[in-house]
């Protein structure tokens, strides 16, 4: 069946503040940059020219217009994003080592994502999608836990494959085993699941990379994609595991580098043109070099949705 959709994504969208460096009184400056995991996901497939549109809740405030703009600019549909006059938009202050690693500090209580009802939910284009991709952070708080699980059944319900990237941020949950509970809960319900060695744990209690992919592989997953930094990423999906090595380049800002990977990886998935469970081993390697030459490409930018590569510079990663 043609769908009009091929990604639609639920979940966060809001300002990353990143560090930039002193002013000239020695103050430090953050530079105001569009973000949030499902956005900069969608961002990467739009670019590569997949009809993408995003689901979730801005405030109605300087920031929240700037993000619905930026989304429009990057030829996402926006008729899904709620603009809320009753709480402001989230913020994310991003601190850089002179590595590139990220740290964060919230803005978010609550912060307009987590206000998303399940009644506002456009049921439309949760029907009308090829991939439904969501995260964990739509998990933290109500009233957008419920919106979010709804929203899987529905599009489940239509036919859709689930996409899932569990994100980590432990200061926007309760405690360590709250977040367990919810992001575990997710997994059961996903066809494709990305998620970086610092999470594996977490989600399944194995710290090794292809232990944690098959246990969620025997939870139900189709293909598990376990992303290893500058070693690239780790795939279990049909018949194996295989390690996918990453690109050499120099990092100037590792902020949306997950999302750039499951980015380029949904990208080959969509091209080519198999049910989940037709994943092989060797095909979800192909995959993952995709996500590899797109996290690549868009590390050596600052930003996130800013910094994702178009098809032309994906391809000459890939060489």
């Amino acid at each position: 069946m043609t769908r009009r959709f091929d990604v639609t994504a639920l979940g966060e969208l809001l300002i990353d503040f990143t560090d930039s460096g002193l002013s000239p009184a020695g103050m430090q400056l953050f530079e105001r940059n569009p973000g949030g995991a499902p956005a900069n996901v969608l961002a990467a497939l739009a670019r590569f020219g997949h009809q993408t549109a995003f689901l979730g809740k801005v405030g109605a405030d300087m920031h929240g217009d700037f993000l619905r703009d930026t989304l429009m600019t990057a030829g996402i549909d926006v008729r899904g994003l709620i603009s809320d006059p009753e709480v402001f938009t989230t913020l994310a202050f991003v601190a850089l080592d002179p590595g590139g690693e990220r740290s964060f500090s919230f803005a978010r209580k609550p912060g307009a994502d987590t206000c998303l009802r399940q009644e506002e939910l456009d049921c439309q284009r949760l029907r009308d999608t090829r991939v439904l991709h969501i995260g964990s952070l739509s998990m933290t708080r109500e009233p957008v836990r419920s919106a979010t699980v709804a929203a899987v059944h529905m599009a489940r319900d239509a036919g859709a494959v689930i996409s899932y990237d569990p994100n980590y941020r432990a200061s926007l949950w309760p405690s360590q085993e709250a977040a367990e509970e919810q992001m575990r809960r997710l997994a059961r319900q996903a066809d494709l699941i990305k998620l970086s060695d610092q999470e594996t744990e977490l989600l399944t209690g194995e710290r090794g990379p292809r232990q944690a992919a098959l246990a969620l592989r025997r939870q139900g997953a189709a293909c598990v994609a376990v992303t290893l930094g500058p070693e690239g990423a780790l795939v279990a999906a049909g018949d194996g595991v295989v390690h996918v090595p990453g690109f050499a380049v120099t990092a100037v800002d590792t902020t949306g580098a997950g999302d750039a990977f499951w980015g380029g990886f949904l990208h080959r998935f969509l091209t080519l043109n198999v049910h989940p469970s037709e994943l092989t081993a060797d095909r979800a390697a192909d995959c993952a070099r995709w996500g590899n030459a797109v996290a690549a490409c868009c590390i050596r930018k600052r930003g996130a949705i800013p910094a994702m590569p178009s098809l032309r510079e994906a391809e000459q990663m890939l060489g």
